[in-house]
């Protein structure tokens, strides 16, 4: 099993940035891909972006292309996803979540660890 812990939500002005930190730890593989999702309130969790260790590929969804970028230290066993250009519609907690090997996924179900997630507001 992997622990996944959030950090670096909080309150912003919008147009302004964040960065969320995710780290893993326990049975990991070499293979693994992390996932950012997010879930507003009164609405289904959503996927945001993904990246994939072996082969280094990372996808994000039309709605954050551009404004958010998702990277990794894979010493650390930490993804990161940066947050620019922030909008309130973005006001979401924020979750990451890993699968072990398999390539990006952008389905929630194919996902076998989460984080606790974290909170980000984006004040009009």
């Amino acid at each position: 099993q992997v622990q996944l812990v959030e950090s670096g939500g909080g309150l912003v002005q919008t147009g302004g940035s964040l960065r969320l930190s995710c780290t893993a730890s326990g049975r990991i593989s070499n293979t693994w891909v992390m996932g950012w999702f997010r879930q507003a309130p009164g609405k289904e969790r959503e996927f945001v972006a993904a990246f994939s260790r072996s082969d280094s590929t990372t996808y994000a969804s039309a709605s954050v292309r551009g404004r958010f970028t998702i990277s990794r230290d894979n010493v650390k066993n930490t993804g990161y996803l940066q947050l620019n250009s922030l909008r309130p519609e973005d006001t979401a907690v924020y979750y990451c979540a890993v699968r072990q090997s398999g390539g990006l996924r952008l389905n929630e179900r194919e996902y076998d660890d989460w984080g606790q997630g974290t909170q980000v507001t984006v004040a009009s």
